[in-house]
């Protein structure tokens, strides 16, 4: 075989553009600001500007203490760490608070949940804020966090519980049966029996919540980090948010212009609009017999389901009841500013969407608005997979070709070593004689020098097609190199997506157990704005 020399694989920052998927508003918010700079209140790199931003947070301090008491309720519920309950006594005194929050997904979802908890420990490090993790338990895509995929050597083996529960009732308050039992158990099954497979079973239990069980693992899992977790469903939370709802009811239509003409703004300059918003939209849910219900405008009215109410109606049901209340996806984020002292939120490329839509509510709403900060985006390498890309002489790059084209390529690295040189020293002679036959052709008639390069390039391909067609042979022949390409996707680039996004952080933490997190926190580089490949080294 004809191996590629071997390339350790180091701590790397990738740029976006290297990345599948990447959006161009993503892009030019990381790497040409100024293009997007009227959509966004600061740019991405917040050395230069954070200590300026800490002036102009308004936070009454009878709502902090009001916050406060919840958020030190909440976290001794969740069975949170010393670091957590001090930090909330950080706040309480004054401190300000660096957020981020995600979907309270599955054993503690996708890798990029606990990416986004590292985010805001380094930011608040570096401010001298409190990081706040904000459990979306309101939301109701159940389908979105029921399940997780925990690879399995060369395949995801996909874990999910199937609840019963109400159609659209937000997840916070659907409870597990039985089954949540069984899962656990399979978990341990695959992985054996940890300090990390006992947290999750104190976590995800029979009667408990996706989002309790969520933030009761996490509590202790990174209890050394110290982060302070809210839940929103939390009833005097909404009643202390209340002027938030009236403020965004009572001014709903003029809410909905301005998202309407910010959406024709980011067209107009070839961007997307994260969230489509129609003139009949407002910015809050009601919750209707348990289910989540769209607030809709109609004719001077507003409709909840079929219940109509005039706008006096309504603001009178915001008063009597708040808890009844949610705030949409763009009109969260005030609600965050709102419930705390935030100086910057952390998120990922589909949340700096939403921010440069919502400038215009922020405006309108909260009189500043808050910066959006890149959380860290990764992909770690461990051991096995870095054998695997040093073999084959790989970058992740490649991995990112997709599995048909990995297995492709590893198999021409393994052809043997004489039909390697044969190709080569085709290869060379191809060139050899089409640089011979150049000259004379010049000399003869300049036009038939495109001519000689198009033939050129067809031999080529011609050429490199055959190679291909010999290293899928390789593959067909050569079971072990499928095998290998199949673990690397599975891994690295699992179902063609960012393994953040697909592979859930309980891998890793059972492999590795919460020692990893140091690791990842002491790794992962605060100043890189980019995709980090973050190697685990074999203790």
């Amino acid at each position: 075989m004809s191996m590629a020399e071997p390339q350790t694989v180091d701590s790397e920052c990738l740029p976006f553009s290297s990345i599948p998927h990447t959006t161009r508003l993503f892009e030019d918010f990381l790497y040409h600001f100024d293009m997007v700079q009227s959509f966004f209140a600061r740019p991405p790199q917040i050395d230069s500007w954070w200590r300026e931003e800490l002036g102009r947070i308004q936070y009454p301090e009878d709502r902090r203490a009001a916050v406060a008491d919840v958020l030190e309720r909440q976290n001794r519920g969740f069975g949170a760490g010393q670091k957590t309950l001090d930090n909330i006594t950080r706040l309480r005194a004054g401190a300000p608070a660096v957020v981020t929050g995600q979907q309270v997904g599955l054993f503690g979802g996708p890798l990029f949940c606990l990416l986004k908890a590292l985010s805001a420990v380094a930011m608040a490090e570096k401010t001298g804020a409190v990081p706040v993790f904000w459990l979306a338990t309101e939301d109701h895509d159940f389908d979105e966090i029921s399940s997780v995929n925990l690879p399995e050597t060369d395949h995801l083996k996909k874990f999910a519980v199937g609840v019963a529960h109400q159609e659209g009732a937000p997840v916070g308050t659907i409870a597990f049966d039985d089954e949540i039992t069984a899962a656990v158990a399979q978990v341990e099954g695959l992985f054996g029996q940890s300090d990390i497979g006992e947290m999750l079973r104190a976590a995800y239990r029979k009667g408990e919540t996706f989002g309790s069980a969520f933030a009761k693992f996490y509590a202790r899992a990174l209890s050394e980090l110290g982060i302070v977790f809210l839940d929103p469903l939390d009833p005097e939370l909404h009643s202390i948010a209340r002027p938030v709802f009236r403020s965004a009811l009572e001014n709903s239509q003029e809410l909905i212009r301005g998202l309407l003409k910010r959406n024709q703004e980011l067209e107009a300059a070839g961007y997307h609009a994260q969230v489509n918003v129609t003139e009949s939209h407002t910015l809050c849910f009601y919750f209707d017999h348990g289910v989540r219900t769209p607030v809709r405008y109609s004719g001077e009215t507003f409709l909840i389901g079929e219940r109509r109410l005039s706008r006096d109606e309504l603001l009178q049901e915001v008063e009597r009841c708040p808890e009844r209340f949610s705030a949409n996806v763009l009109l969260r984020p005030v609600l965050q500013d709102y419930l705390l002292p935030t100086l910057c939120y952390l998120g990922g490329p589909a949340e700096i969407a939403y921010f440069a839509q919502i400038e215009t509510v922020y405006r309108q709403l909260a009189g500043r608005v808050t910066p959006v900060i890149p959380r860290f985006f990764a992909t770690l390498v461990e051991p096995r997979q870095a054998k695997l890309l040093e073999r084959y002489g790989l970058k992740l790059s490649d991995v990112f070709a997709g599995p048909e084209k990995l297995g492709e390529m590893i198999a021409s690295r393994a052809l043997p070593q004489s039909i390697t040189r044969s190709f080569d020293h085709a290869a060379g002679r191809l060139e050899e004689a089409l640089s011979t036959i150049q000259q004379p052709l010049e000399a003869l008639d300049r036009t038939l020098l495109d001519a000689a390069e198009n033939a050129g390039s067809k031999m080529r391909y011609q050429l490199q097609s055959l190679r291909d067609k010999a290293a899928r042979a390789e593959a067909r022949k050569n079971t072990e190199l499928q095998r290998h390409a199949d673990e690397l996707s599975a891994v690295l680039y699992p179902n063609k997506n960012l393994q953040e996004r697909e592979i859930g952080t309980l891998y890793f933490l059972l492999k590795y157990g919460t020692g990893l997190v140091a690791k990842l926190k002491s790794s992962l580089k605060p100043d890189c704005l980019e995709h980090q490949i973050v190697p685990i080294r074999a203790d």
